[in-house]
């Protein structure tokens, strides 16, 4: 059975594990940062975690425009999401949005831990795997809108 290309992306989301959260600063300049995400919900809301204390909170107050990226090694693909964040510091969702292996970097939960939840626009997919290479003159991705 052939894969659609949410399932593509998907599965390569899933199989890079960490991504990056690449966000804008007042002056333009982006940053990059290693994140670890949990799994794209089914319409690729992705929920990740930080310290409320951390510049990239001030940036995503400032910038709610992402780009969140993935690349898989062994599959030679990538998918980069562009979409808007939120800041989400609820109980609930903190409680089911958590790593027991985060407890290390975040010894109190309540002051030292929020969500970031990522809501996608859309996402440009490449994967040598499933032969997903892009215009060859061009290079244009492939691309899903949400």
């Amino acid at each position: 059975m052939k894969k659609d290309l949410k399932e593509i992306t998907r599965e390569i989301m899933k199989e890079a594990k960490a991504c990056a959260l690449i966000t804008m600063d007042s002056l333009g300049i982006a940053h990059a940062r290693a994140m670890d995400p949990f799994l794209p919900e089914k319409d690729f809301t992705v929920w990740m975690a930080t310290n409320p204390k951390s510049l990239k909170v001030q940036q995503l107050k400032n910038n709610k425009k992402v780009t969140l990226y993935y690349f898989d090694k062994e599959s030679v693909s990538y998918v980069s999401l562009q979409g808007v964040v939120s800041i989400v510091n609820g109980a609930a969702a903190k409680e089911k949005y958590w790593k027991t292996a985060w407890k290390n970097f975040y010894k109190n939960r309540t002051t030292e831990y929020l969500l970031i939840k990522f809501t996608p626009k859309k996402a440009n997919i490449v994967s040598e795997r499933y032969q997903i290479l892009g215009d060859s003159i061009t290079w244009e991705t492939a691309q899903l809108n949400f």
